[in-house]
């Protein structure tokens, strides 16, 4: 079937507020290692690129055992899975745009840099997944963002026109991701990333998902 357009969405910062599970897990790490804990507004300068430098940016010098890596990265996963949606909840209008872009017979797919297993089961218990054709995670792949293959393979996966999708994310990576694939972005603000909202490349800014299905309105 030929698609009429293609949304693709980052997960973590623009779907759904992740931060409170995120930092959770974080801190249990933390705890059991003997490193400092950290407050949920660190959250900004930590997440984004995997549980691994997720932790990595709060020690002050760095762990190059890969012993120890191996154990804290996994001690993460463990742990975040059990607690995957304790805390964790869609952004403001999501649920309602995605039932509006389905009636509309737009296609939606997840790219995100969490693993794929753990990407459809926050969505999953988010009542989320229906929505999308597709989810690809850091380790779907041979590559993942900011190679625009993670985005271009799952548009041609789906059966979509990359001249007819655009690209939906909270940080850099998402939008080189986006612009490596010759995509428009739209950039959701506050997300997880040191970055301004000035220092990110985007066509659109929104701060939720209200009122959202009038943005995309003007790209169909």
């Amino acid at each position: 079937m030929t698609q009429i357009y293609t949304i693709l969405f980052d997960l973590d910062g623009t779907l759904v507020n992740t931060a409170p599970d995120l930092m959770a897990a974080h801190n249990h790490v933390m705890r059991k290692f003997g490193h400092t804990e950290k407050k949920l507004a660190d959250i900004k300068s930590l997440a984004g690129k995997g549980a691994w430098i997720m932790m990595q940016r709060s020690f002050k010098e760095e762990i190059k055992d890969e012993k120890t890596k191996k154990e804290m990265t996994k001690e993460f996963i463990d742990f975040y899975a059990k607690n995957i949606s304790n805390m964790s909840e869609p952004l403001k209008g999501v649920l309602k745009f995605l039932e509006w872009a389905k009636s509309k017979d737009i296609s939606m797919a997840v790219c995100t840099n969490k693993q794929e297993k753990l990407a459809i089961d926050l969505l999953k218990k988010l009542k989320m997944y229906e929505y999308f054709e597709y989810v690809a995670g850091s380790d779907t792949f041979a590559f993942n963002k900011p190679d625009p293959r993670h985005l271009t393979d799952v548009v041609e996966i789906i059966n979509g026109n990359l001249k007819k999708t655009i690209m939906v994310g909270d940080s850099e990576v998402d939008a080189m991701s986006a612009y490596n694939a010759k995509l428009p972005f739209i950039l959701v603000k506050d997300g997880y990333t040191e970055k301004t909202e000035k220092e990110i490349k985007h066509d659109e800014l929104i701060s939720d998902f209200e009122g959202f299905e009038k943005i995309i309105e003007k790209y169909l």
